[in-house]
């Protein structure tokens, strides 16, 4: 077995799972979160699915990670009898400059650290995350899989701002993309079930979780993409607010004399469908608008007509679409989205079959009629295991 250790680190957390790259098991996997206050929380779950938790004081990462130890030690699968070949870090933002995984070392961490000017929520907890697992993990490869990697494929057309060149060239102005790993696997997963041949397969992919993205594939190339030079441009989300006309921040800066601070944390943290509907979960706004509630509904509105939106326009640059993939949170289990962001496409040959939408069930499914056109599933993404994948490639 090709074992992989796969870490996904923020400032105060990071998740890991034991995975088997080659047969697709997950032998294991938690969360350490917490890190720096006076009480952390780590949870471990073994392979069975038994959960154990504790709670206890979590310092920084390297003592996180001593926990993680402890919990494979006490719990299981014993880390001597499925020793990881490797461990895969999940990175962010890799800029321009990553654009496959790639063997951590010291240089790719001062790059890493560099674009952390592009992603100051996230590559500065993914570098504490990778230096604390090589102080655990010395002997064995660090491979960094980088979210935007994925999208290194879009056409300068697609990832070019229409702002002063040099500027822009300057500080790294562009659209980059993101959920780029979770976008990879479901559309590789998604052309694997409808078989046939890939070169010409023209797929959209919407990852609808709190955060949320679409892609447009086309012969497994990422040729746009919603979210741009950080994860904040494109769909309504759970506490983002999408694509905005910019001119709003200067009225909010001159009128209610909002600082950039501000303004970021506005944008970041109380639009999308909290900002809307005053909840971020979609579970939560849907029945606020069962009760009554005028500005779930609004919200939910909004949301769906944002979806519809990039649907059409993905569809016109990718001349036509043969299969449409709904994956996360929302996407996922959610099945009256997935309905009403359907419901206009019918003129691109989108049909839903509603007991087909309605329907539980695990595992890639088909949600669309017989006769539709186009091949609309339901494609539960696999963040960990594309990275294991992904990993194991840079092995000897």
């Amino acid at each position: 077995m090709s074992i992989v250790l796969v870490i996904n680190s923020g400032s105060s957390s990071f998740k890991y799972q034991l995975i088997d790259a080659d047969g697709g098991a997950s032998l294991a996997s938690g969360l350490v979160e917490r890190i720096g206050q006076p009480e952390g929380r780590a949870v471990h779950v073994d392979a069975e699915g038994d959960e154990t938790e504790r709670t206890l004081p979590i310092p920084d990462h390297t003592a996180g990670f001593q926990v993680m130890l402890d919990a494979f030690a006490a719990h299981g699968p014993s880390l001597a009898e499925f020793p990881p070949a490797a461990l895969g870090h999940r990175v962010v933002h890799g800029g321009a400059r990553f654009f496959e995984p790639t063997l951590i070392t010291p240089l790719v961490e001062i790059n890493i650290d560099e674009l952390s000017a592009l992603a100051p929520l996230h590559n500065p907890g993914a570098l504490q995350g990778i230096r604390a697992a090589k102080a655990a993990f010395p002997d064995v490869p660090h491979v960094a899989v980088v979210d935007t990697a994925f999208h290194q494929t879009l056409a300068p057309a697609a990832y070019t701002y229409a702002i002063d060149r040099e500027l822009a060239e300057a500080h790294r102005i562009r659209r980059y993309g993101f959920h780029g790993t979770s976008h990879k696997y479901v559309s590789e997963a998604a052309a694997a079930f409808v078989g046939g041949e890939r070169e010409d397969l023209r797929q959209l992919v919407f990852h609808l979780g709190n955060g949320a993205s679409v892609t447009a594939v086309r012969g497994g190339r990422s040729v746009e993409t919603s979210m741009g030079m950080t994860p904040l441009e494109g769909l309504v989300m759970g506490t983002r607010s999408g694509d905005i006309d910019p001119a709003v921040l200067f009225t909010l800066a001159r009128r209610a004399d909002l600082t950039i601070h501000d303004l970021d944390e506005l944008l970041n943290s109380r639009s999308g469908l909290k900002g809307l509907a005053g909840a971020s979960d979609m579970r939560d706004v849907l029945a606020r608008a069962a009760a009554g509630d005028e500005a779930a509904a609004l919200a939910f509105d909004v949301y769906i007509h944002r979806l519809r939106a990039y649907a059409g326009a993905y569809i016109a640059q990718l001349g036509g679409v043969d299969v449409i993939s709904f994956t996360a949170g929302v996407g996922e289990n959610n099945a009256r989205v997935r309905r009403e962001a359907m419901a206009t496409l019918g003129f691109a040959g989108v049909e839903i079959d509603p007991a087909r939408n309605e329907a539980p069930g695990a595992g890639i499914r088909i949600i669309s009629t017989e006769a539709s056109r186009v091949t609309v599933l339901v494609v539960p993404t696999n963040e960990e295991l594309e990275i294991a994948r992904q990993t194991v490639q840079l092995l000897p």
